[in-house]
């Protein structure tokens, strides 16, 4: 029996309370399906400490990296002083932490400050160029307001550009950058043609997977908790929309997260 490609799931929120009832058994099945890393994005501060726990939680067969962030989705929750609390944990953790994430700019919410989503974001760009960290970055109708920043500070490690929802022009820039792509879910449904579009001629080189779990559950499972588990599906979506082996697929993108996250 031939064995499953390894895979890496770039993006899950492993540490919500969805998967508190069976959060064990779900990386215990994830190892069976050949899902054998994942990065988990905390959103808020005081998600910190559950997310830096899941590093040694059991089981350990599955590789868990932690970025820690502040996500521009619940910038109510955020205090200017947690920018100061990011720099003492990356001071403290910075062997475990592998980038921080997840940050970014999310025009798409409606009255939501703006001026105050930039801050924290040129903020937490400054420290992952500070710690020489990658970030991972959430955008939502503001590419090229990030990538304006992303050309100021400079990062060396680049990032992964998570759910990516951009142009060709806007992902070409990026990858400029040092920066990967994330697909997921997404790709699984018919009417997205332009994300499909772009899965399918973006360089190999430049694409990750990812799960965005319990978020962002893919065609036929609407309604349902997404899982990390469901990784391989995404695999072999792409597989077929770019005519390649499962196998390839499922090297290159986890080396490309890998070569981001894993350093």
């Amino acid at each position: 029996m031939q064995p499953k490609p390894e895979l890496f799931d770039s993006h899950c929120h492993l540490d919500f309370p969805e998967f508190d009832p069976d959060r064990d058994e779900t990386l215990e099945q994830c190892w069976v399906k050949g899902v054998r890393s994942i990065c988990i994005p905390a959103t808020e501060a005081r998600f910190w400490p559950r997310v830096l726990k899941l590093v040694n939680q059991t089981p350990d067969n599955v590789r868990r990296y932690v970025a820690l962030g502040l996500h521009p989705y619940f910038l109510e929750s955020h205090q200017k002083s947690h920018i100061d609390g990011l720099e003492q944990q990356l001071k403290q953790n910075l062997k475990t932490i592998c980038a921080v994430g997840e940050i970014g700019l999310d025009y798409a919410l409606k009255d939501s400050d703006l001026d105050l989503q930039h801050w924290y974001l040129i903020k937490q760009l400054e420290l992952a160029d500070q710690f020489n960290l990658p970030v991972i970055l959430h955008c939502r109708k503001a590419h090229d307001v990030i990538l304006k920043q992303l050309r100021r500070v400079k990062l060396n490690r680049g990032g992964i550009v998570h759910a990516f929802s951009g142009s060709e022009q806007q992902a070409r820039q990026y990858i400029d950058l040092g920066f990967k792509l994330g697909f997921g879910g997404t790709i699984t449904y018919e009417r997205a043609r332009k994300t499909r579009q772009l899965a399918t001629t973006l360089p190999l080189e430049s694409i990750v997977l990812e799960t965005d779990a319990p978020d962002m559950p893919m065609a036929g499972y609407q309604g349902q908790r997404n899982t990390p588990t469901r990784l391989p599906l995404i695999l072999q979506q792409l597989a077929e929309l770019r005519s390649c082996s499962v196998e390839e697929i499922a090297l290159t993108t986890t080396e490309n997260a890998s070569s981001i996250l894993a350093k």
